[in-house]
């Protein structure tokens, strides 16, 4: 009986096996818990930053782009077959870890809002959206690193809890970039890129343009509203040509417009129907009548030449620009980068694609068959409503 009792193991023994025991139970809890913390990192932030603590801040963003390629600024959730702009930046957020990935399908959870919904093909050098981020280190190199080279964010500012980009800004400033043939006349003068634009034929475009200055009814240069709408009334503070330049062999000019706010096409119209003028197709009596009631036949001009240069927020600065808690939206020291972007990117697209496409001259071939006599008063009725753009769209 004696030989079948087990000896009792020694107490240092036992002690031993049971902190073992107990080791290895812990050592596994902290295994497990550490992967289910590098899990949680990488689901909130694919940089690997953890942002579960960090609050979001409302900031903009100053943004430049190429638009050659893409189906304008605005972003078309759930359509894959026209890439906008919008699409690649929302991407670069998300991979940056400055927002979450459901803010990226729904962009009304991080307030996201643009200034100007620039149409196909149009660029831009200092377009503003305003969105709420988490401010993480370099957050301006991280998203630019997963950007493409022809979009660009160029600068950022902490702005009021409550800021809306578009319903802030006072105004917008466009340029449209044409080679100066467009206004070479069609009887007398040479049609292509040997054109030089005398001094006499630019006082005469700035006299047309000088004309949209002020408060007008603008229903005919844009498809989506009617003549007694009174958001057809728009107003612009100044439009004028500057000096020709002369770009690989070819002469080019630049129009700058600033307004309030533009509908859709409105800038390529305003600019078309002057070409139109200039060139001997319509009668300059046709810019005043386009004011009017009747329907009038507007040229519109190719989209290749518009960019959104830039975007104002005057009374937003007058109010909380010096308040001591906010910066003013003022991109001075942008403006070198800005700039540089525009060398670098739209100005070459623009001159490389109008000799490659043929844009201008081939739209210029299509201004014989316009009818720029004719009126008609059919346009809408009284007090109809026809779908106004979501803000500018030119």
């Amino acid at each position: 009986m004696a030989g079948n009792v087990q000896a009792p193991a020694p107490v240092g023994a036992a002690r031993e096996q049971d902190r073992k025991a107990r080791s290895g139970w812990q050592g596994g809890a902290r295994i497990w818990e550490d992967a289910e913390q590098q899990a949680k990192k990488l689901k909130s932030s694919p940089d690997g930053e953890p942002h579960r603590k960090l609050p979001k801040r409302k900031i903009v963003l100053l943004m430049a782009y190429s638009g050659k390629g893409y189906h304008g600024m605005q972003r078309n959730v759930g359509s894959s077959q026209f890439k906008t702009i919008e699409d690649d930046l929302v991407s670069a957020l998300v991979q940056s870890g400055c927002i979450p990935e459901n803010h990226g399908e729904d962009m009304r959870k991080m307030s996201f809002q643009r200034c100007a919904r620039t149409d196909k093909g149009v660029s831009a050098a200092g377009q503003v959206v305003s969105l709420k981020v988490w401010l993480i280190d370099d957050i301006l190199e991280k998203i630019n690193s997963h950007l493409p080279p022809h979009i660009r964010i160029l600068g950022l500012k902490r702005v009021t809890g409550g800021f809306n980009s578009k319903n802030k800004c006072d105004a917008r400033t466009y340029f449209y970039m044409l080679p100066t043939f467009a206004f070479a006349h069609k009887d007398h003068d040479v049609q292509d890129e040997r054109y030089r634009l005398s001094a006499e034929t630019l006082r005469r475009v700035n006299g047309l343009l000088a004309c949209y200055r002020g408060t007008h009814n603008f229903h005919n240069f844009t498809s989506q509203k009617g003549p007694r709408e009174a958001s057809a009334r728009r107003y612009i503070l100044d439009m004028f040509c500057e000096e020709p330049f002369v770009r690989e062999g070819m002469e080019f000019a630049v129009i700058k417009v600033k307004g309030q706010s533009f509908m859709t096409h409105q800038i390529r119209k305003m600019v078309g129907l002057v070409v139109a003028i200039v060139k001997g197709y319509a009668p300059e009596s046709v810019l005043e009548r386009s004011w009017g009631e009747a329907k009038v036949d507007v040229p519109k001009a190719p989209g290749l030449g518009l960019v959104l240069e830039r975007v104002h927020f005057e009374k937003y600065n007058q109010r909380f620009g010096n308040d001591g808690l906010h910066e003013p939206l003022d991109w001075t020291r942008e403006e070198a980068g800005v700039a540089a972007f525009k060398e670098q990117h739209i100005y070459p697209t623009i001159i490389s694609t109008e000799r490659r496409e043929r844009s201008m001259a081939q739209w210029l071939s299509t201004l014989p068959v316009h009818d720029f006599s004719a009126t008609t008063h059919g346009a809408a009725s009284p007090g109809a409503k026809v779908p106004s753009p979501l803000g500018d769209s030119d």
